[in-house]
């Protein structure tokens, strides 16, 4: 059997374990997001830098009301000597807090908002801070992460504790350790992950939830259409305008 028929395969075994794992925790995120929407809040989404806020914002078939939340603090301060000798670069878990901090206060994420934080790992220390922070806020936090990577991993965040361990809901995209699926003699490193489709099959599913009970109290949110048929952006245009109006 050929490796990209094992990849597939591995992928469908994934996802019937992700189901088995995690459909409980989507549906209970689809609850609270619907609610979240029909009270007029926010589903606010961040990650690390890997599939989910480019999978799930602005696109066809997707809520209007997801908003992208990223911050990073940039310092320009080159030296080749200080850097050939270690010197500087190193963040604290004080600048870890205040930026955290600041991002939230700059934000415009309110109390009783959704916020999906993604690592896979869950072990860095900003999605951990942020999901501590904003919790402290009032906003309900709902974790994307790979539990059986992640249990296996040290924290990096001054609590000790990984991003599973400091949110409200966990979804477990069940992505095995190290992430990576398929090995073969005389390659060293495992590759083909899991985790971005993982987490793309389990937020959409997510996105199905918040549908189906938000059509069924009658305010169906707003879903933005693709902007490459005919009329697609002046649709786009008037979805946004939509979404404005109403909130969700």
């Amino acid at each position: 059997m050929s490796l990209s028929r094992v990849y597939f395969e591995r992928i469908r075994e994934q996802i019937k374990e992700l189901e088995r794992r995690s459909l409980a925790a989507v549906e209970q995120a689809a609850e609270v997001c619907a609610q979240c929407l029909l009270r007029g809040g926010v589903i606010h989404v961040h990650d690390t830098g890997h599939l989910v806020s480019r999978e799930l914002i602005n696109r066809a078939g997707g809520l209007a009301a997801f908003s992208p939340f990223h911050f990073e603090l940039q310092v320009t301060n080159t030296n080749s000597y200080r850097e050939a000798h270690g010197v500087g670069a190193h963040t604290t878990p004080e600048t870890v807090r205040c930026i955290v901090h600041a991002a939230l206060d700059r934000s415009r994420i309110a109390p009783d908002d959704v916020l999906i934080i993604g690592s896979v790992s869950g072990k860095t220390p900003f999605p951990i801070e942020l999901a501590i922070q904003a919790r402290a806020r009032g906003v309900y936090t709902i974790g994307l992460t790979a539990i059986d990577y992640s249990s296996q991993l040290a924290s990096e965040h001054e609590s000790g504790k990984r991003l599973f361990e400091v949110v409200d809901l966990v979804i477990d995209n069940a992505a095995p350790y190290g992430d990576a699926m398929l090995t073969l003699e005389g390659v060293e490193t495992a590759f083909c992950p899991a985790s971005g489709i993982g987490a793309a099959v389990a937020l959409w599913s997510v996105v199905a939830g918040i549908v189906e009970r938000m059509a069924a109290q009658g305010k169906p949110p707003t879903i933005l259409a693709s902007i490459n048929r005919p009329d697609g952006m002046e649709r786009y245009r008037q979805t946004i305008e939509h979404y404005k109006q109403r909130g969700y």
